[in-house]
């Protein structure tokens, strides 16, 4: 989860709620943002039930192999109301998430002993444990929500994998249309963690930091519901994609 308007009031419900509406009422009317929001707490109730409970424990089997909490079976329900507004709390299939950094290798030949990692809307820090199996100069996690950054920072104390090959590891918990982009190589991940006013607000920061600091930076987005938004983003070529992800560069020579 990844973002929120801080022009309503700090990290609240009703806050959320009305920020959300409105977003959606500008491109789309009051009525039809009212029905949208209805709909989508209509299937949070559905999923709060102990059939979708279970359903949300997902692969579970990463959380045991490696004794971590990282299901979204365990968020409250309160976090996951703050979803319904912003984005659901979701982890990365382990499986996949290899296919996609084994993907920017082939296409780009990038070298991840060059690059940090930055993921925004970390979460509980699954990513972040999963991508310490490269050997990242440093990885770091940005979360909106408290209490899936305590469950992250948790997760980073207790993780020990055989294959892991990065130990520099950093959970922050902060607003990530805000974060302030380290001036080194990137590869920035992003599983659907905004709304689209978030995204183009990431975007522009992003971009300004590149032309402030020059530097090769890769993003790599999961599940790309937004990606008109990077696709209008000069600085950014698309270099490899499938249905369930895109992979965009831009690197010193740009």
């Amino acid at each position: 989860m990844g973002s929120i308007d801080r022009s309503a009031s700090p990290i609240g419900l009703a806050g959320s709620a009305w920020c959300r509406w409105k977003e959606i009422a500008v491109k789309s009317g009051g009525l039809a943002a009212t029905r949208q929001l209805l709909s989508a707490l209509l299937e949070f109730l559905r999923d709060s039930t102990p059939e979708r409970r279970h359903q949300r424990y997902g692969d579970a089997d990463y959380d045991w192999n490696y004794r971590v909490n990282t299901t979204g079976a365990t968020v409250s329900w309160r976090d996951r109301l703050m979803g319904v507004f912003h984005s659901p709390y979701q982890p990365t299939e382990a499986e996949l998430f290899h296919q996609m950094l084994e993907a920017l290798r082939e296409q780009s030949h990038i070298d991840f002993r060059d690059y940090a990692f930055v993921d925004l809307g970390s979460g509980k820090g699954r990513t972040l444990l999963m991508a310490s199996d490269y050997p990242f100069r440093r990885i770091i996690g940005v979360e909106l929500l408290p209490a899936l950054h305590q469950a992250a920072q948790d997760n980073l104390k207790r993780y020990r994998g055989e294959s892991q090959k990065c130990f520099a590891l950093e959970a922050i918990c902060g607003d990530a249309t805000d974060f302030s982009f380290p001036h080194e190589h990137l590869l920035i991940y992003l599983f659907n963690p905004f709304p689209e006013s978030g995204l183009r607000q990431t975007m522009e920061n992003l971009e300004k930091s590149l032309t402030e600091h020059r530097r090769s930076v890769y993003v790599l987005y999961h599940n790309p519901l937004l990606e008109d938004v990077l696709l209008q983003c000069t600085r950014f070529e698309k270099i490899a994609g499938t249905h369930q992800y895109s992979i965009y560069g831009r690197d010193t020579h740009s």
